[in-house]
């Protein structure tokens, strides 16, 4: 079973899928998928597979409401990746910075 930042680096490794969850957020409203796939030169079907991906990372919760299924985006679990992001980031700050030391100390 993959875990969550996996899941969530899975979904966004896509550039469409990117766009679709950018359009969401822009949206910052429920849209149906309908309109969705009309912005995309991509099949309902498509969109749908992309959005599926989407939602089993946590990015966007779909909802029926009659024959329409809603889509929203949770940009939340971008948080995560970004925690583990400043592990790395910090790792490098340092490591950048110890050897900028080292090179001053040989000048």
């Amino acid at each position: 079973m993959q875990d969550k930042i996996t899941k969530i680096l899975k979904a966004i490794a896509d550039p469409t899928r990117r766009e679709i969850f950018h359009a969401l957020v822009l949206a910052a409203t429920a849209m149906p998928i309908t309109q969705i796939s009309n912005q995309f030169e991509i099949s309902r079907q498509g969109i749908t597979k992309h959005l599926k991906t989407l939602e089993e990372a946590g990015l966007v919760q779909i909802n029926a409401k009659g024959r329409e299924r809603y889509c929203q985006a949770d940009a939340q679990p971008l948080k995560e990746v970004n925690q583990w992001l400043k592990f790395y980031e910090h790792f490098w700050d340092n490591a950048l910075g110890n050897l900028g030391s080292y090179l001053d100390s040989k000048s």
